[in-house]
């Protein structure tokens, strides 16, 4: 499957130009590069350029198909909407000197680089996976920059310090992906079978979702990236303190030790069908949430949560961006 998924090359491209890439995109819809320094950061942006900006961050192994369905009502409602690719996916490329790290502060780091080069002060973050941890690090750290958070289950910060205590066995056997991909053989797995792979998590991982073969092939294509099965295994064996990160980003690993509170306004979005675990009841990280928080439960939605579920999650934005803290409750 992975010969017939090409990414063609990135011409050279200058910081926020429209890429002449054609990838999974209608014409109207031009990929934009900016360069944060270390990471060319691609990006679709969406809506007036003045409007209230929302970022849509995705998770791996997805890709920005999955808010297909949820940015056109941001876009109608005034908004401008940013959904860049994480680093290792779609157009975005790391220098050749960059450390290709997929740790929990490199993707944190490469959101806000792209907010101060695109001069956003703030932003309301929506995301899941990787990208709900970025988000939940920048609500963290940063919440003078985050007017509100749309988080897939609930706190998504690593507490790496404590990865080695055992789960339970019916937790760990859900995490087999990770312990492969700690292993040379994973390694070369990923290399090989990177389309089969992430397929066979799309499945796992949402049991109940029935996408077919052009859904999963728009998002695919992304995985093509020369950064993606290094970045991948990077982040797999960081989070387990199997592998050192990038000393560029201590600061903020060892702020994030610390397993910081998220104070700004929040919805946590938990799909009852996922296949990495179902939320547990009642709520565990409603403590790491010190501002308005609400978490709303979803039937028979696995864990690609904008994708399986854009209306809840169009919703939640729009209770964000609408309302004062405190004014929205879990109902």
């Amino acid at each position: 499957m992975d010969a017939r998924l090409s990414y063609p090359r990135l011409p050279a491209l200058s910081a926020q130009s429209p890429s002449a890439y054609p990838g999974h995109m209608s014409a109207s819809d031009a990929i934009r590069m900016i360069d944060t320094g270390a990471v060319l950061i691609g990006y679709e942006d969406h809506g007036p350029p003045d409007g209230e900006p929302v970022i849509l961050l995705h998770g791996f192994p997805y890709d920005p198909r999955a808010y297909d369905d949820i940015w056109p009502g941001l876009v109608a409602d005034g908004n401008r909407v940013i959904i860049p690719y994480l680093r290792g996916f779609g157009p975005t490329r790391l220098r050749a000197g960059a450390m290709r790290t997929g740790q929990q502060a490199a993707l944190a780091d490469d959101l806000r680089a792209l907010m101060d080069g695109l001069s956003l002060a703030h932003a309301t973050l929506a995301g899941f996976d990787w990208g709900g941890r970025a988000a939940c690090i920048a609500a963290a750290l940063w919440p003078d920059r985050v007017r509100g958070l749309v988080t897939a289950n609930g706190y998504n910060i690593q507490n790496i310090a404590c990865a080695h205590i055992p789960a339970p066995p019916e937790a760990e056997h859900r995490l087999w992906y990770q312990y492969y991909f700690h292993s040379a053989r994973g390694e070369a797995g990923l290399a090989a079978n990177r389309a089969a792979l992430c397929r066979l998590l799309w499945r796992l991982w949402s049991p109940e979702w029935q996408f077919d073969d052009d859904i999963f092939a728009h998002s695919a294509a992304s995985f093509n990236n020369p950064d993606f099965v290094d970045i991948v295994l990077h982040s797999y064996r960081h989070r387990f303190a199997y592998t050192p990160g990038d000393p560029a980003l201590d600061d903020i690993e060892h702020a994030l030790a610390a397993q910081p509170v998220i104070t700004v306004p929040t919805i946590s979005l938990c799909g009852l069908a996922d296949g990495l675990g179902t939320p547990a009841t009642p709520d565990p990280d409603a403590v790491k949430f010190t501002g308005a928080y609400a978490r709303r439960l979803l039937p028979g939605i696995g864990h690609n949560i904008p994708q399986e579920a854009p209306g809840e999650t169009l919703a939640a934005l729009r209770a964000l961006l609408a309302a004062s803290p405190g004014a929205y409750s879990s109902a």
